[in-house]
């Protein structure tokens, strides 16, 4: 069974490369792409001034920040992790983490993250179906989470958030919507997996009859459906057990909610970067939130175009005139380039990985 869902990771991880490809090719043209339009928008002059202006301690606090970010992630990681393999490191955890960072900019809708860091923790000697099972549960309570302190802020906050969006209300309520509806579709799979195998059974029949000339749209179902239903029974005993550590539920829960404070700070490290006053920290936390709701239902690597779009859009009002569009520069650098660059790095096989390879071969 081992070796079978090795093969389908492997797999999945092939037929990733070329998009990853395609997705590098995109985050590089948006890059350029800001790039010309500063310059061509505020002029080498004016960028020149501005960057003199620019307070970095706080651009230093907004980096402090942001490796706390890092280090809570690795947290909600590795107890888990540490639940069910005892010899489990912080240092693994938190690598694994990083290729997350880095696979989770690079694809639309983050979704390369997670399959890369089960490949990676395969490749450390860690059970396929247990790493996936220990990175959706932590999804569905990180996610949760998410979901619940979102809601909070904005009803804390609800007269400035009406006031600056109350003709993009409707952009959020989907936001919610979506990521709502995700993490029922995750928790039935964990308490209610006989709904979800006799759902995917009747998808997967239904798809498997048809083909175009010699090509199908699944092929083997019979297999597809055996992989489905051991990674969901899998699952499910894994996220069943969650109720025998439930203190490992609370730290992630808790550190989850720490993780998101420590991003949507971010922003505000920025606003006060640029000499911006007149907005307080909840308002401009508020107004992240609210913009995180937006990167949501964008498809593109990182959220592109999108995330500095809505930016521009949610905060041009609120930073003073002249300090936008760098601004979303020093934004996207914190939480897109840089885990990007810095995760790259952690691509590097460990100590433990090499050793594995080693027995192998």
């Amino acid at each position: 069974m081992k070796e079978i869902e090795q093969e389908s990771l492997d797999q999945n991880i092939k037929s990733s490369k070329k998009l990853y490809i395609v997705d590098i090719a995109v985050i590089i043209a948006i890059l350029i792409g800001i790039f010309v339009y500063l310059f061509h928008v505020e002029g080498i002059d004016s960028i020149t001034t501005i960057l003199r202006s620019v307070d970095y301690g706080w651009v230093g606090a907004g980096l402090l920040c942001l490796v706390l970010m890092w280090i809570c992630e690795a947290i909600t990681l590795h107890f888990p992790l540490k639940d069910i393999y005892k010899d489990q490191k912080f240092k693994s955890s938190f690598r694994i983490t990083m290729i997350g960072q880095l696979f989770n900019n690079l694809t639309p809708f983050a979704s390369g993250g997670q399959i890369m860091q089960a490949y990676k923790l395969s490749k450390e000697g860690r059970r396929t179906s247990d790493s996936i099972s220990v990175l959706v549960a932590k999804f569905v309570i990180t996610q949760t989470s998410l979901i619940l302190f979102t809601i909070i802020v904005v009803l804390t906050q609800f007269n400035f958030f009406m006031e600056i969006f109350k003709d993009l209300v409707w952009i959020g309520v989907i936001g919610i919507v979506i990521n709502v509806v995700i993490v029922i579709m995750f928790f039935l799979a964990g308490v209610k997996e006989e709904w979800v195998l006799k759902i995917s059974k009747k998808l997967i029949t239904f798809f498997g009859k048809f083909h175009i000339g010699k090509l199908r749209i699944v092929k083997n179902p019979e297999k597809k459906l055996e992989k489905i239903e051991d990674s969901v029974n899998n699952f499910s005993s894994q996220f069943k057990k969650l109720k025998e550590h439930k203190k490992t539920v609370v730290i992630m829960a808790v550190v989850g909610t720490i993780q998101n404070i420590l991003y949507y700070t971010i922003t505000f490290m920025v606003y006060k970067a640029f000499g911006n006053t007149g907005t307080g920290f909840f308002q401009i936390v508020t107004a992240q939130a609210f913009l995180m709701l937006i990167m949501t239902i964008f498809p593109t690597p990182g959220a592109g175009l999108g995330a500095e779009g809505g930016f521009l859009l949610l905060f041009q009002t609120i930073f003073q005139n002249g300090t936008i569009n760098l601004s979303i520069l020093f934004w996207r650098v914190y939480i897109f380039y840089l885990p990007i660059l810095v995760g790259t790095f952690f691509m590097i096989p460990s100590k433990k990985e090499r050793e594995l390879r080693q027995k192998e071969k």
